[in-house]
């Protein structure tokens, strides 16, 4: 026997039970080790998820495919690494735990000790570690939970060490001073990646007109009659502070700059640009940019002590455009990226105004000290009294701001450390160019990143990170420690006091080596790496690469990784392949697996500031896991994912419920009839065909998930088990429910009704196969039905997660009876949809359909199918016609918004033509694709309205090629046979609402006219045979009758049943 099952199962709960079953039963460890022996292996590589806050639904979807494809190989007998990552190091930590503190800055964090808050920073790293391994766990992903890696670790520091000892010996590590994005909040720079990935947001700033006014004029020197005449450069700027270090204005040489007049003053911009100007203007000349390249202006701050020995000019800049501005660009090379590059081609001074604070440096006057985001009016006013100021707009731009802590960046000159990719750019290209990537379009996403990307900054101005292993000493000289034993062994001091820390900031601060120039102390610089070097490195450090090459060998590369695409091509991708390269010159993993956005059901973006945020837990409690997983993996993971509880209901309704039903359905019969699976079921060739088609289809999809699945495609492998289902619970199990209602017996060694028992070890060996299939995309229920299906086997395993993933019988796969079944179910659903446009219910006996098939082959397979489509739409015959015109009408209309314009005056005759001609003949023509020649005129089929309708008697519907037409004509006996079908119909939903078993027989009572014993007299017994009535009797119902008055078809009737 097995338990009985709930048909209105609730799914959380039941997960709940199986994670119980999980842990009491250690199925997990067995799960983790049952392949320590097997030659075969796969090799996953896991992408570290921060462990900064508790794991939100988008990352369950990533988590949800990495253990999706770790079961199905631990299915098929590879030996794997189930290691879990935690990222832990880095701006992300610091953040919070200064949110924690209530700090406000960088000098907070130095006042409370950098080793307390270090500390601090690794105890929320384990906190929250615990938390993620905990909701994974309740996600059912399976791994060393006890082994997870931390990029915090001392091997995963010490390994990129050696990474940046490699990159220096090859001469790709240096020191380079450059204008970075700068966080004042956080106190550091943001990297290219940082900032491309998730760095931009929509920001409405200050455009600022500003005039410069000229010293020098083209082709001339200012005269003294030129005073009283201001002429000026217009220029425009959304960055105000910047202003304070402008050196030079640009201009585009080969563009036409205007000189207008307004106002009273004389402005130079570009032409396209004059619709800045306020007012009404005179242009005065035109001139070409290059004539005004090399003057002379006074700066907007030449107050300033800084700016004291600066010498402003006009310089060429091609870059200059029309596209916004006045065509006159502010140039300040030490508070702009484009400014530096285009200050260094002209040797241009480049003055810093910020410290890494964001506050005025000394040199600005009565700016220093202010704060870059406190100055904007201070500016206005200052430019104001100087009679320059122009004016002042809003202007909405993307912008960059800090992705930990949303502050608007500036940009700062600063030094930083990096790694130069002119040679490793092409060297990643070509390695990048040997690995799978799914999506397709992600290589090319990658190398367009590797040809445009700068050189890696790989520093920060922080503490909580790696801390870079450089020692620079104050006559220029530095190098690259490679490891914990080349920096014992050439420490001169510190050694001991930093033995049995962690290589993290302040402890490892205190070692100091000897400058092998001028032979001095030297101490490490400050400076924290970059948290993508943290990741980048998992390859190595994860697998004892420094202490066992040969081990490592085993494992590397990574036969899969997976993580999501938007932002992972320039960081975590990026930084595996370029660690890879520079370590061992070859791809980290052969294949990468991305997947998109998550998005709230609308399309949003998911923010709790906006209520649409939905927490992993109330998603597992209230969705159910198993829906979010299928949900997940049924999605084309190169689309954003529209996720809520809507999505996962549909998923419920359309998939699992249907699947749940069909196994409550199985599980109720076969404890009615006592069926025993461990009984040998009869011969595949003697069961019935029905039989045969769904275990065909079955072996078929135990082929196309195992295929789809070893090519990385879960959506494609999902649609099929969903496909597969819906043939399970639509046509199998609905056309042989009379098969397990039947009285007869399956269990005797005599007088067994084979047919019986094929339905139920058929339905069996069907849901038993689908809970290993279905495994490793939803753990939980296919869990549950397969402890309760294989309780009677002595030799099943203690779980679905122990068992093989199925292998197809392909001696059991009959295409032809496959093609003609399918054929079956859709002229089936054609001809219901025929129904339902007529109104006609399905209960309502009809006496023909009439079929119009696509090709001539299929012709041949209606009559091996006809008994199917007689029972599903329930009509009396079947009729097969060449010619649609036998059930439909056909007008031709010509298109007259097209023939008028083309035809002109003739059109009136074009129209006659086609009104008078046979519609047969004109469709029959355009239906072969050919135009028409209409008299003197040719017509294309584009030019005519087909309209096609039903004739009187016939309801019809057509899909491609296919007619299906219902008989629309209901005799006397049709009408009454259709009353006997939903006088059954109303009868059987009083069992269930008078509680009765389903195989109680019952006496069925009525009352009601002349038609009903009509009815009665000649559908009774096919009345008792669907009800399991042991008679029918007329006549008001006895007490205990469970009684009900319904209308059928306009007639009340009274209908009582009484339990025999």
């Amino acid at each position: 026997m097995f338990k009985s099952v709930n048909a209105k199962i609730d799914f959380p709960a039941l997960e709940q039970e199986m994670l119980s079953l999980w842990v009491d039963q250690d199925i997990m460890a067995e799960y983790l080790y049952r392949n320590e022996k097997s030659e075969k292996r796969f090799s996953f590589i896991d992408g570290p998820i921060t462990a900064n806050n508790p794991m939100g639904v988008h990352h369950a979807w990533g988590r949800s495919y990495k253990d999706l494809f770790q079961r199905f190989k631990t299915m098929q007998g590879y030996k794997q690494r189930y290691q879990n990552g935690f990222d832990g190091q880095g701006l992300w930590i610091e953040v919070e735990v200064e949110k924690e503190l209530g700090f406000k800055s960088k000098r907070d964090i130095e006042a409370f000790g950098i080793g307390k808050f270090v500390e601090l920073c690794k105890e929320r790293v384990l906190k929250f570690s615990d938390i993620i391994t905990k909701q994974s766990i309740r996600l059912a992903h399976w791994a060393h939970w006890n082994n997870s890696y931390h990029t915090m670790s001392d091997e995963n520091n010490y390994t990129i060490w050696l990474f940046l000892k490699k990159c220096h010996d090859e001469g790709w590590l240096y020191e380079g001073r450059d204008v970075m994005p700068w966080c004042p909040r956080c106190g550091t720079g943001l990297s290219q990646h940082e900032i491309v990935t998730e760095g931009y947001k929509d920001i409405v700033h200050p455009g600022l007109y500003v005039k410069f006014p000229l010293i020098e004029l083209p082709n001339r020197s200012k005269s003294e009659e030129d005073e009283s005449q201001l002429e000026s450069l217009l220029i425009w700027t959304t960055t105000p502070w910047t202003l304070s270090s402008n050196v030079a204005a640009a201009v585009n040489p080969d563009k036409t700059d205007l000189c207008p007049k307004a106002n009273g003053e004389i402005l130079y911009l570009m032409k396209e640009r004059l619709t800045v100007l306020n007012g009404d203007y005179d242009v005065l000349e035109e001139i070409r940019g290059k004539d005004l390249i090399g003057l002379r202006y006074k700066g907007p701050f030449d107050e300033l002590p800084i700016q004291k020995e600066v010498e402003h000019k006009v310089i060429p800049s091609e870059e200059v455009n029309e596209s916004e501005g006045t065509g006159v660009v502010h140039t300040a090379p030490g508070a702009g990226q484009e400014d530096f590059t285009l200050g260094q081609e002209f040797d241009l001074t480049a003055i810093a105004p910020l410290d890494e604070y964001g506050d005025f440096v000394e040199g600005f006057d009565w700016l220093t000290g202010m704060n870059v985001y406190d100055v904007n009016e201070h500016i206005y006013n200052s430019l104001k009294q100087k009679g320059i100021f122009y004016k002042l707009e809003e202007y909405s731009h993307r912008y960059p701001v800090c992705w930990r802590c949303d502050s608007e960046l500036v940009f700062r000159l600063v030094d930083e450390w990096f790694i130069s990719m002119n040679r490793l750019r092409h060297q990643i290209a070509d390695i990048t160019r040997k690995i799978r990537w799914i999506p397709a379009f992600g290589m090319e996403r990658e190398l367009d990143w590797l040809r445009n990307m700068s050189d890696w900054m790989i520093s920060k101005k922080r503490y909580w990170g790696l801390a870079l292993p450089i020692y620079k000493c104050q006559c220029g000289w530095f190098d690259v420690i490679g490891s914990e034993g080349e920096l014992q062994e050439r420490s001169i001091k510190g050694w001991n006091d930093y033995v049995g820390h962690s290589p993290h900031r302040p402890w490892i601060d205190v070692v100091k080596i000897r400058c092998e120039k001028c032979g001095e102390p030297v101490s490490r610089i400050k400076d924290v790496g970059t948290p993508w070097l943290d990741a980048g490195i998992v390859p190595f450090s994860t697998i004892n690469y420094r202490g066992d090459k040969n081990a490592w060998k085993e494992w590397f590369p990574a036969d899969w990784i997976s993580e999501s695409f938007p932002g992972q091509f320039r960081n975590w991708f990026y930084s595996l392949l370029t660690m890879s390269t520079v370590m061992e010159g070859t791809e980290p993993f052969r294949t990468v697996f991305s997947y998109a956005l998550m998005k709230d059901e609308n399309g949003e973006e998911m923010h709790k500031s906006k209520g649409n945020a939905i927490w992993f837990e109330d998603a597992a409690d209230v969705m159910g896991v198993d829906a979010m997983r299928w949900l997940y993996a049924r999605h084309n993971p190169a689309a954003n994912l529209n996720f809520g509880y809507g999505a996962a209901d549909e998923v419920r309704r359309r998939f699992i419920i249907p699947l749940w039903n069909v196994y409550s359905f199985f599980v109720t019969y076969a404890n009615i009839d006592n069926y025993d699976p461990s009984t040998t079921g009869p011969a595949m060739e003697t069961r019935s065909e029905l039989d045969q088609w769904i275990i065909s289809e079955l072996n078929n999809l135990v082929t196309q998930m195992t295929a789809a699945l070893e090519n990385y495609e879960p959506d494609r492998a999902t649609r099929m088990a969903e496909d597969f289902v819906g043939y399970l619970s639509n046509w199998y199990v609905r056309r042989s429910r009379r098969r397990f209602w039947k009285s007869g017996v399956i269990n005797s060694d005599a007088d067994v009704d084979t047919d019986k028992l094929s339905a139920y070890s058929t339905l069996y060996e069907c849901l038993i196969k689908l809970t290993s299939l279905l495994a490793p995309i939803m753990p939980f229920v296919t869990e549950s039905m397969y402890q309760n299906l294989s309780m009677p086997l002595a030799d099943s395993s203690k779980s679905v997660h122990l068992t093989s993933y199925p292998l197809p019988d392909k001696s059991l796969v009959d295409e032809n009876l496959s093609t003609a079944t399918r054929l079956a179910m859709r002229l089936s659903s054609m001809g219901r949809a025929a129904r339902s446009k007529a109104g006609l219910k399905v209960r309502q006996p009809l006496q023909k359909v009439i079929i119009k098939l696509d090709t001539a082959s299929e012709n041949s397979l209606l009559d091996h199918i006809s008994s199917q489509i007689r029972d599903e739409l329930n009509v009396k015959d079947i009729v097969s016609i060449s010619d649609e015109f036998e059930v439909l009408d056909f007008q031709i209309l010509p298109n007259m918004s097209l023939i008028g314009p083309k035809y002109g005056k003739n059109s009136a005759d074009v129209k006659s033509l086609i009104e008078d001609a046979d519609p047969r003949a004109i469709y029959n023509h355009i239906a072969n694709g050919k135009d028409l020649e209409m008299g003197p005129y040719k017509v294309e089929s584009s030019e005519l309205n087909v309209i096609r309708s039903s004739r009187d008697g016939f309801s019809v519907v057509s899909d491609g090629g296919y007619i299906v037409a219902i008989s629309t004509v209901i005799d006397r006996t049709l009408a009454l046979e259709g009353k006997a079908r939903e006088l059954v119909h109303r009868v059987q939903n009083m069992r269930r609402s008078a509680d009765f078993n389903i195989e109680d027989r019952i006496t069925l009572y009525y009352e009601g006219n002349s038609d009903l014993d009509e009815m009665i007299g000649s559908f009774g017994n096919y009345i008792m045979q669907e009800t399991l009535s042991e008679i029918v009797l007329k006549g008001g119902p006895p007490p205990g009758s469970y009684i009900e008055t319904v209308d059928i078809d306009g007639s009340e009737i009274t209908i009582g049943v009484l339990k025999v």
